[in-house]
């Protein structure tokens, strides 16, 4: 049984895994989205004096 374990990633190394695929997601998502206000005009934020 522990060769089987030995041959799978370990759970640290699976949530690290996971956690870089959604970190990757999300900044495309943000680009995309950042990139949608540029084109049409819109500031990202509300400039206030």
């Amino acid at each position: 049984m522990s060769e089987d374990t030995d041959n799978k990633m370990s759970r640290e190394d699976r949530l690290a895994a996971k956690l870089r695929e959604n970190l990757r997601r999300r900044k495309a998502q943000a680009r995309e989205i950042g990139s949608e206000s540029r084109e049409s005009g819109l500031p990202k934020e509300d400039a206030k004096s």
